[in-house]
């Protein structure tokens, strides 16, 4: 019986040793492997090794992970069919699916996940011999899985993987995970004089802009600069004449549950560039771009003109913290330094502190969420306008 609860427990360990891995390689912050391999580590060369070949590596991970869960329950169903006889089965199926679900996969994933970095360096020397003793493997399942699916006509390239990259995985993201949040979103108002709504086109870094009326939640068009400028060339020069209404395209709203694929395949068969995000109640949530979908699938697109309108919300410091407004958004602080702080709950930094702190913070506060140091630098009212953000340092990572 000793054995037998033994070589379960070793199964087991061995499957969240394949969960953790998986989540911990993928998750890891790339700049901080890059640079730990700069100073000669060994273990961040490893997992840097590994992330070149991403699909080889997730599917070793996977075909480990099942080899053992599968011996994990055959083993456990024929010695409890054994003591209990066919209830045995039932045994067996309900405590692998307890201790399975549990203890093999929630448990080391959410470890992984919030300590990433330190995880894949502990683990990724473990990994490289299990990818290099399971490529014959993994090599065989890829060639029998294009075979099934060239007998249905589908046909993966030589450069295809059969098991889905993150980056495709983003496709089922919601859409008010990467939209430039409400408070973010620069609006005109119709109502302004034209000479007034002219100088807010140029002081934006956006070509275009949501125009209201009565309230700014009320958007009744789209502006874009390029019809302003024509209406101005037309007008002489002379912005009196201009009717800002009457040049603003139609707005497009979408639903905020629309995934990131179906609202692409919307931008494109639309040739629409820009659409209004709402709930279920046609409230204003946000806009989102096809340039925010792009990069969300492939990276930041940077220009001068993003650059310029990032810039002031956030100023690296010599210690490698940065001091940021508390309106910038996740998405953008993500891609600009290359974290990965969650966006699920909130849009803002500020919001992420607001969700994690569970409480309006005061000037001087500090708080330690996913290993990165938050400070409170300002706040004006009950908005936290200021924050200082500290990094995991190297020490941690290890």
């Amino acid at each position: 019986m000793l054995f037998a609860i033994s070589v379960i427990g070793v199964l087991i360990l061995l499957s969240a040793f394949f969960a953790g891995s998986e989540t911990a390689l993928t998750v890891a912050s790339r700049p901080a492997m890059h640079q730990l391999e700069q100073k000669g580590s060994r273990s961040a060369r490893i997992v840097n090794r590994l992330n070149e070949k991403k699909g080889d590596l997730i599917s070793t991970l996977l075909i480990g992970n099942n080899i053992v869960v599968i011996l994990s329950s055959a083993f456990a169903t024929s010695v409890l069919t054994e003591m209990f006889g066919d209830a045995g089965v039932a045994y067996a199926t309900a405590l692998m699916t307890v201790l399975i679900v549990l203890f093999a996969e929630i448990l080391p994933k959410s470890y992984a996940l919030h300590n990433a970095s330190r995880v894949a360096l502990v683990l990724a020397p473990m990994i490289q011999p299990v990818v290099w003793l399971l490529t014959p493997v993994t090599w065989a399942a890829d060639k029998i899985v294009r075979g099934v699916l060239r007998i249905f006509g589908v046909r993966l390239t030589a450069n295809e993987t059969v098991i889905p990259s993150s980056e495709e995985l983003r496709g089922a993201i919601e859409l008010h995970e990467i939209m430039i949040h409400r408070s973010a979103v620069v609006r005109i108002n119709a109502a302004d004089p034209p000479q007034r709504i002219l100088e807010q086109m140029l002081a934006s870094s956006h070509t275009r802009v949501p125009l209201w009326r009565d309230e700014p939640d009320n958007v009744i068009g789209v502006l874009h600069a390029r019809d302003i400028l024509r209406a101005l060339r037309d007008a002489g020069g002379h912005a009196d004449g201009i009717d800002a209404a009457a040049l603003a395209t139609p707005p497009w709203f979408v639903p905020e549950t629309t995934t990131l694929l179906d609202q692409l395949h919307a931008f494109r068969a639309k040739r629409e560039h820009f659409a209004i995000v709402i709930d279920e109640y046609g409230a204003l949530l946000g806009v989102l771009t096809l340039e925010d979908i792009i990069e969300e699938i492939v990276g930041e697109i940077g220009n001068n003109s993003d650059e310029n309108r990032r810039r002031p919300g956030l100023r690296p410091q010599p210690d490698g913290s940065v001091i940021i407004d508390g309106q910038f958004t996740i998405r953008d602080l993500n891609r600009r330094m290359d974290w990965r702080l969650p966006d699920e709950n909130a849009a803002t930094v500020a919001g992420l502190v607001l969700h994690e702190a569970r409480r309006i913070p005061d000037v001087g506060q500090t708080f330690r969420f996913y290993g990165f140091r938050f400070e409170i630098l300002r706040r004006q009212r009950n908005r936290v306008s200021a924050i200082r953000i500290t990094p995991p340092q190297r020490g941690e990572l290890e």
